[in-house]
Parts: structure tokens; sequence; C-alpha cells
């Protein structure tokens, strides 16, 4: 398969999702076109800019309403709640854990005012960047997500443990259980 095909197939299957979201009537692009593009932004995990001349490059024909970047990236963030609706459903079992994304060396760490991330210890040394929790359900796929910076404990995430009390127990390694206070299904 093509990345044009699975770009093409990817965007039928969101947008058959997205069948009911109506386009805003001053909105250049549907609901189920932002979408397509941010998920293909989460998988080609590149900057925004190469991300950018990427899409304009190579997929200018499948999205001729292409908004400039910043825009672009604006409505990323605005549309991001419909994305919910392709979490799977809970099951009786899930797994949840979390996972160490460095996004620059720990040597360069306060140089720039606009930083994304904190210092935090990852597998025995030190990072600068967030932590990404995913709760899965029995068959692996995604029920749940949340992000932080990469200073908090896996204990800050049992929020998201709390959301599933009544619908999965949730299996975790010792990081996520608290001196006190841990949800009923963790």
């Amino acid at each position: 398969m093509t990345t044009e095909e699975f770009t093409i197939e990817s965007f039928y299957r969101v947008d058959e999702e997205l069948s009911d979201v109506p386009k805003h009537s001053q909105a250049r692009l549907y609901p189920s076109e932002v979408i397509t593009l941010a998920f293909l932004f989460a998988l080609k995990g590149v900057g925004n800019r190469a991300f950018y001349r990427w899409l304009q490059r190579d997929f200018r024909h499948l999205f001729p309403a292409l908004l400039e970047r910043p825009r672009l990236f604006r409505l990323f963030r605005s549309h991001a709640n419909l994305t919910e609706r392709f979490m799977a459903t809970p099951s009786v079992f899930g797994v949840i854990d979390s996972y160490d994304v460095e996004l620059i060396h720990p040597i360069r760490e306060g140089r720039s005012a606009r930083q994304v991330g904190r210092k935090g210890l990852s597998n025995r040394r030190w990072i600068v960047g967030g932590k990404l929790c995913l709760l899965l359900y029995q068959d692996g796929l995604v029920v749940a997500w949340e992000c932080a910076t990469a200073n908090v404990s896996d204990v800050h995430f049992q929020p998201l443990i709390k959301r599933f009390e009544e619908e999965m127990i949730v299996l975790a390694d010792t990081g996520f259980h608290a001196k006190a206070g841990d949800p009923d299904n963790l």
C-alpha cells in the first residue's frame, strides 16, 4: 500500500466516523479532513514545519483547500475532542503504562524561553520532555490517553484509571501505586 493509498483509506474511515459532524459555513476544511491530517502528523513523527512541507509537496492534490501552517495546527488543537470517537470501548481488563518522550538533550535545558517539557528521570537517566500514558484494553487498542511533563510520577495518571472504575480492572506496574488512595480498580 502506498502512502497515498493509506492516506485515502484513512480519510475514508475518519469521514465515515465523523459523518454527523457538520462543516462550519466559513471553514475551508471539513472536520474529517482536519482529523485525517492530524492523524498523519502524529504518524509522521516530525516537526510541524517538516510535516507541512511534506504535505504541500506530496499531498496538495488530495487537500486542495489546505490552510497555512499556523492555522492548520490551531485547527488540530480545536478539533482534538473529536479524536475521542476513535478510542476503543472499555472491556473487563485493561493495562496502563507511561512512556517517556525525550524532546531535547538535558544539556540544552533552559536555553529557550519557549521550551516544551521538563526535566525528569527515565530508565535511570535524565531526559527533558514529557510522558505519554496509554490505557489499553485486553486486545491492545487504546481506550484513553493522557500526557504530562517528564517530571511527574506515574501516580499523576491515577485519575485516568479512576475514570473507568466501574467498567474495567486496570493492571499496572508498581509506579502507579500511591502511598495512600489507589483507585479500587487498580
